[in-house]
């Protein structure tokens, strides 16, 4: 059963912090506790698995923060932050702690980015123009809530044939 957030009135942009905050962490949550062996194990055709979600989300980080409202180029990004399938790749030396730590550090340049950012201001996408640090906000918020889902659901499978 979801619990409400702890903060459900206040300024926007605090609310949006903490929302987007709050399914970093519920997409997190989809994966711990499982062994290493479950957390790559392919349920669906996809390259879809619990440690690929949390592998992907730091490269989500990274593309909307780094490339697109800081304009860094790809080269000077801290990680993987090309739109492909390779979003999903985990290396057979990573472990689970490893990903989530990947994604922790990730998540924690993003606020160190945006804290220099007003809502409105805005970064450039190749394809959608320009995109305010409020689109972005809300952009990962969907990502990451959509996420956590598919990865609650991949938990369910994997426990329920345990």
């Amino acid at each position: 059963m979801s619990t409400l957030p702890g903060m459900t009135t206040g300024p926007e942009r605090l609310m949006l912090e903490q929302m987007l905050d709050r399914n970093r962490q519920a997409l997190i949550d989809t994966a711990r506790g499982l062994s290493e062996a479950e957390v790559r194990r392919r349920l669906v055709v996809s390259l879809t698995t619990p440690i690929g979600l949390i592998k992907h989300a730091a490269f989500a980080e990274r593309r909307w923060f780094q490339l697109i409202l800081l304009g860094l180029d790809e080269s000077e990004c801290d990680g993987y932050a090309i739109p492909d399938e390779g979003s999903f790749l985990v290396s057979d030396g990573e472990t689970l702690d490893d990903v989530i730590a990947e994604f922790e550090r990730a998540s924690d340049r993003s606020r160190r980015i945006a804290a220099d950012f007003d809502l409105d201001d805005t970064g450039t996408h190749p394809s959608a123009g320009d995109v305010s640090l409020r689109f972005v906000y809300l952009l990962l918020i969907e990502e990451f809530a959509r996420h956590a889902g598919h990865g609650d659901i991949l938990r369910e499978q994997i426990t329920a044939a345990r």
